[in-house]
Order: C-alpha cells, then structure tokens, then sequence
C-alpha cells in the first residue's frame, strides 16, 4: 500500500525539498589530499611551542608530540629533551620513581640506566657496576631545544634543526613585544582544529552570541577568496553582508539595538605545519595545534603586542582581566566543543569551505619531508628490506 501525502503549501517545504532532491552524497574520503590524509600525527620538520619555559624545572615533565613520548627536565639552567622511553625495558624516563644521582645525567628507575642529558649516551649502567660494558652502547634520542617568548620549542625532524626563525612568526620574534596566551590540552584531530581556526563560515554562526561578540554585528555572509601571504595563506574579504533576505524563509537577522559595530574585520591567516594568525588593528592572536596522538592534541593560543612599553603594560592587563578569559576561554571554547565532535570524512563542502580546500592543497604541496606517519611507513619498509 502507498502512503498518501496531503498536500500542502509549496512556499512552506520549498527549502527542504530542495535539499532533498538536489546533490549528491559529497566527498567521502580525503584522498584528493593523500599527504593530507595521512597526516593525522602531523608534519615532522618543524619546531613546536610545547610548553611555558616557568613550568619546566628540575622535575621532569612528560609531554607527547606528534605521536612521540618526550621527557622535558631542566639542567643547569637549559631545558633538556629526551625520548621518554628507557631502552632497557621501555620504562619511561619520565616516572616520579628515576632521579638524577650525578649532574648533567639522569637515571631510569628500575635499573640505574643511567643518560647524559644533553647528548642521551648511556654513560652508566649502575647495576652492573663501574666498567660494564654497554656503556656508550646505547643512547636515548634528544631533541633540540629553543627557549623564547617564555615558552619551550622542540623541533621535531631527523636531520638537523632548521633556523628558528623559519617556523615562528616575526612578532614573537621581537624582544620587546608583550606575549600572554593559554596552552591547554583537548580532544579531536589537529586537522579539525587548524579547519576550524581558518573556516570562513563558523565564526559568523557558532560564535555569533558569545560575550567577545555580544555588541558587535556579525556578517551574515562574505565574499571572500583565500591567497597567497608569503608563507602564510590569508583570507581576503572582498564584501561583507551584515543581512540577508532568504527566499521563501525571511529577513536574518533580527536587529539588535545594542549591536553597533560591524565585526569580523580581522585578518586571518594560516601557515604550516599549522599556525594561525588573527590580526587585530593593534595586536595579533596565535593559535598552534599541535597533534599528540591521533585522537587530541596540544592547543596553544598566544596574544601578542609590541606598541611601545606603557600600552604594552595595559595590553598585559587587558589580556589577564578580560581576554584570556572571555576570548581564549569562553570563546575559543566553543570551538572545542566543535572539534572534539567533528566526524569527517564523509563531508559534503560548500562554497565557504575554500578555506579548507586551500589550506589542504596547501600541505600537499609545501609541507616539509612527509606527514609522521608516511614517514614512519618508509622506515619500517627499509628496515624490513635490510633484514631481507
């Protein structure tokens, strides 16, 4: 038997029956973008804020980057960084039981494997005495190590570190600008945390009733097209549409007396290996995410200006009254709570998504050496051809 549908107004249904019977079921993988894909450990090659220089000290921190367990200790005034694993028996470096027993070193827990701190060479093996003989034998790997702007980098590559300066952005660079920020860890991809940073569309729905933007009028729309910006790529807004007349549907949005003044003037722009950029008219917002596992990554949001040292000093106050807690905080979260959840592939893009499209051929074609995980691919196939 064949349901029978009443009939009813064709201006009232016009909108959903035509998201019913038009388009297919969009993309259902990310292979246009292989690197891309296999990037869910992201890009090696590159230096990585990891953590506030005030927190490292003389007890070891036990962070995870791009997939790797790092130990990070403060000696002699220099921060240190090792693989957090004891090749004896895999027991992490990092546990509240290890000590350090001689200066410069640090030893393992269970058996006194006992590494210099700065090179990662075994040079005792306390438990099998003075002169055992894998000493020097074996080694722990080390990462290089910058300190600026109050905060710990650790590069992340196998051949030698490139200069600083090729992967941090020239204002924090500066000695005399003011740098605040927020580095917490959250759930989701990091690729679904770079999307969200540079998405055209979220901000003008997702963020449209938050405190940061309560007295401002966000566009509705944009014209926009995303371009090249030296090593960044930027969003260029050609036109705003603060409202919008939607066919069979009505005016958007309503008016509000109490927002004046038209937002979303911002420059944004991002680069890799997944740094974005939030100009405002006098200072700038960062955002890193750096992935840990697969499944969360290390999110760090900095707040820097450099306009002399008094409105620096009333920036700084700004930040520690009302931004860090009204923008790095209610507001970016709810960002989070949009990428904890996202669920792609499948997708199915709009026109707004060339953000997204743009950043993607972005990594394909420039980022440096191969995504972690293609990396780790080749690995294992050259050792598995040796052992052959």
């Amino acid at each position: 038997m064949t349901d029978v549908i009443p009939p009813v107004d064709d201006e009232q249904v016009r909108p959903a029956r035509r998201q019913a019977t038009v388009g297919g079921p969009g993309r259902r993988d990310w292979s246009t973008w292989p690197r891309y894909e296999k990037a869910a450990l992201g890009f090696r090659e590159y230096w990585y804020p990891v953590a506030w220089s005030r927190k490292i000290g003389k007890k070891p921190r036990a962070i995870q980057v791009l997939g790797e367990k790092i130990m990070l200790i403060r000696d002699g005034g220099e921060v240190r960084a090792l693989h957090d694993r004891c090749p004896h028996r895999g027991v992490p470096l990092s546990h509240k039981m290890s000590s350090q027993e001689f200066p410069g070193t640090w030893s393992c827990c269970y058996h006194g494997w006992t590494f210099d701190l700065e090179t990662g060479v075994l040079v005792a093996a306390i438990t099998d005495g003075p002169e055992s003989p894998i000493c020097g034998k074996v080694t722990v790997r080390t990462y290089p190590v910058e300190e600026a702007r109050g905060l710990v980098w650790v590069w992340l590559g196998d051949g030698p570190a490139r200069p600083f300066a090729d992967d941090v952005p020239e204002e924090l660079l500066d000695p005399d600008a003011v740098v605040v920020g927020r580095i917490t860890v959250r759930d989701g991809n990091w690729r679904f945390g770079a999307e969200n940073g540079f998405d055209d569309g979220h901000a003008k729905w997702l963020h449209r009733n938050a405190l940061w933007t309560k007295r401002v009028k966000m566009p509705v729309w944009s014209e926009m097209k995303v371009i090249r910006d030296g090593p960044w790529i930027t969003r260029r807004k050609d036109k705003m549409h603060y409202s919008a007349s939607f066919p069979g549907l009505g005016d958007f949005p309503k008016k509000s007396w109490y927002r004046r003044r038209e937002g979303n003037k911002t420059k944004v722009s991002l680069r890799l290996p997944g740094t974005l950029r939030v100009k405002y008219a006098e200072w700038s917002h960062f955002e890193w995410w750096v992935a840990a596992t697969a499944e969360n990554h290390t999110y760090v949001q900095l707040a820097v200006m450099n306009q002399g040292k008094w409105r620096n000093r009333k920036f700084w106050l700004y930040y520690w009254t009302w931004a860090r807690w009204v923008f790095h905080g209610m507001f970016n979260d709810e960002d989070r709570l949009m990428v904890e959840v996202t669920d792609a592939p499948p997708e199915r893009l709009y026109r707004p998504d060339v953000s997204l499209t743009e950043w993607r051929r972005m990594v394909e074609e420039e980022a440096r050496r191969g995504p972690v995980e293609e990396v780790k691919e080749k690995q294992a196939e050259r050792r598995q051809a040796k052992h052959d």
